[in-house]
């Protein structure tokens, strides 16, 4: 792989994927430009760090036994790059999850993919954690809305 994926941020986290614990990269060069966006440092594709191959895997070692997915918070736009990543990730056995902007990704990074999420950021409509929100969480194994699990008070399921 040409190392050409870069990111802004590496972070460990709890909310991207409820009952998760995740390791979240965002990658740098979003091209969507959502009035409002979090991340909207990372619109630069220059901007950050190379996320190589080697520093990924170093990073996964790093977390192992700690960490149950990896995040990627943007990089579909470079979805070749991007699977490269999904298949080590896989492979040492982690869920993991796409936050994209588009409505829809390619079809080839879906087998690579636990959870995606989908849809612009419109601040009228809030995010995951709002009624209103035009986004959706879904886990793509089973093609589940898992948007409620974000909501406070949920109560669709026991989620022991």
């Amino acid at each position: 792989m040409a190392a050409s994926l870069r990111f802004t941020t590496e972070q460990v986290v709890w909310q991207e994927v409820p009952g998760e614990v995740s390791l979240a990269f965002t990658i740098a060069g979003c091209p969507l430009r959502c009035k409002g966006c979090h991340s909207s440092a990372a619109r630069n594709p220059s901007a950050g760090q190379l996320l190589t191959q080697e520093y990924f895997l170093a990073r996964l070692n790093q977390y192992k036994g700690l960490i149950s997915c990896v995040v990627f918070l943007g990089g579909e736009w470079l979805p070749a790059e991007l699977i490269v990543l999904l298949r080590i990730a896989c492979e040492q056995q982690l869920k993991t999850c796409l936050y994209t902007g588009f409505e829809s990704i390619t079809p080839n990074l879906l087998p690579y993919i636990t959870y995606l999420k989908t849809g612009p950021w419109v601040a009228e409509l809030g995010g995951l954690n709002s009624p209103t929100t035009n986004q959706r969480f879904i886990d793509v194994r089973t093609q589940e809305n898992l948007n409620y699990k974000f909501l406070k008070n949920h109560n669709h399921h026991n989620n022991l």
